[in-house]
């Protein structure tokens, strides 16, 4: 059935501002690890590894970038799901970030280490 189709479903608000509530904290930490990108880039510094500090706040920036992309995609999944009367299907989405930004700690850690 295409969306066009589709038949829509009166969907409670309180789900569609539970929805929305999610979208937000996906942008929070989007704008977290933007700025914290910033930080490590303006204000970390670490004898003889100052291209380690760039590379990290650049991939904390460009994850912060990919965090806002996924709250995007994963709001208007459960509002469309919402809306249609359909299913949320499952996503590996959560866990690929959670190891990532483990990864991502490991690694801020190290280099803290260093100095």
């Amino acid at each position: 059935m295409s969306d066009d189709q589709s038949q829509h479903v009166e969907v409670d608000y309180r789900f569609l501002l539970a929805n929305e509530r999610t979208f937000l904290a996906w942008m929070r930490t989007a704008l977290a690890l933007i700025a914290g990108g910033v930080a490590l880039d303006q204000f970390v510094v670490v004898a003889n590894a100052r291209q380690l500090v760039t590379v990290l706040g650049i991939f904390a920036i460009t994850l912060g970038a990919l965090v806002a992309v996924m709250g995007m995609v994963q709001w208007r999944r459960a509002d469309k799901a919402m809306r249609n009367g359909g299913r949320m299907n499952s996503s590996t989405t959560i866990m690929v970030l959670g190891s990532v930004l483990v990864l991502f700690a490991l690694s801020i850690a190290l280099l803290l280490g260093l100095r």
